[in-house]
């Protein structure tokens, strides 16, 4: 359940009712808005049957939230989340913000190949205004002889490139084994939409300091992916960005099958940023730039696209590579589309600003 409290509601009032919750057994969570702040009482709500709740000075309403998932829902937070990245002290460097004014741009290669072809990506993408660097160091490949990525080297090369362009990175992890060495390397962690109900992984990166991006399953519901997030947030990490990267179906004229309905639906349903992967979902660069128009329209927080200094010859998914030139020309297209949602199409340093403001 949310308890909603007055606008006059003082600090004292506040921590009465959050010591009266958790002396029966259950978690608080405080979401403070311009408005309003809800307190979020996790557990199991017949331990305050006999609490009068609605009666502790400070309260004004208290409402059950029936959806099985509780922390990601849009009624346990008083507004929508921004969920800012690089934000560390001790990594100076630029910030990049989800969820707020500003569409952010994340773009790279699918996997890191070497430190110049990295370097040469991360720099055109900064110039042309994206906010992020992708690029994968461990690759989970559906043949077992294809690429799996460099792995450790490739981490390196990830934070000698944020070093040197002061770009944020996100990259893939596939194990709970790798967590410590991946979050010592990148800003961000990635949950590919193979390991989306990797539950054990899930609960482990809920415990680190990073945020983490999840990509939706190959055949997962909405719910189902809302679910994967609470797996997250319960274990006390609150700074996840979902990803819609298509889903499976019939269809086999495009790689997957972009469910541009999933961003409107998600934006309903959960108070959590909201991104498309049109590489993914699309699987040609031709299709990259229609789709990320749509993703915009429909209310997209931002994008993650592919894009690599020479597609026909990458490693990995060059086939949805868009050139260096291509992702300048498809920031160019992409602006006009982000006035239309009222949003603007953030540089690195918007970003910086749009989180700060957070």
């Amino acid at each position: 359940m949310i308890i909603i409290t007055r606008a006059s509601i003082t600090d004292a009032e506040l921590d009465a009712i959050r010591e009266r919750i958790e002396q029966r057994g259950m978690r608080t969570h405080l979401s403070r808005g311009v408005e309003r702040t809800i307190i979020g009482c996790i557990g199991d709500e017949s331990l305050l049957a006999e609490v009068p709740l609605r009666s502790m000075p400070g309260v004004e309403d208290v409402v059950p939230v029936l959806k099985p998932y509780k922390l990601a829902s849009r009624e346990f937070a008083a507004a929508l989340s921004v969920v800012r990245v690089g934000d560390d002290p001790s990594r100076p460097g630029r910030v990049a913000a989800f969820g707020g004014p500003a569409i952010a741009i994340i773009a790279g290669p699918c996997s890191v190949e070497g430190p110049d072809m990295l370097r040469e990506t991360a720099e055109a993408v900064r110039d042309a205004g994206g906010v992020m660097l992708r690029g994968g160091a461990f690759k989970p490949r559906t043949s077992p002889y294809a690429f799996q990525g460099l792995g450790a080297s490739a981490l390196k090369m990830l934070a000698d490139v944020r070093r040197t362009t002061g770009m944020p990175v996100v990259t893939e992890v596939m194990d709970p084994r790798q967590i410590d060495d991946v979050a010592e390397h990148a800003d961000m962690l990635q949950v590919g939409a193979r390991n989306m109900q990797n539950f054990s992984l899930l609960s482990e990166l809920g415990r680190v300091k990073r945020p983490v991006l999840l990509k939706r399953g190959l055949s997962a519901t909405i719910k189902e992916l809302l679910m994967a997030a609470e797996y997250i947030m319960a274990q006390g990490n609150r700074d996840v960005v979902l990803c819609e990267r298509g889903i499976r179906t019939f269809e086999v004229a495009t790689r997957n099958t972009l469910d541009v309905a999933a961003v409107p639906v998600l934006k309903r349903e959960t108070h959590l940023p909201v991104i498309v992967d049109p590489s993914h979902a699309g699987g040609v660069a031709d299709l990259v730039a229609p789709l990320s128009f749509a993703a915009i329209a429909a209310g997209a927080d931002g994008l993650i696209v592919e894009v690599h200094p020479d597609p026909a010859n990458a490693l990995s998914d060059g086939d949805q590579s868009l050139s260096l030139d291509g992702f300048r020309e498809l920031m160019r297209r992409l602006a006009p589309f982000a006035a239309a949602a009222g949003r603007s199409l953030g540089t690195s340093a918007d970003s910086a600003r749009a989180g700060a403001a957070a």
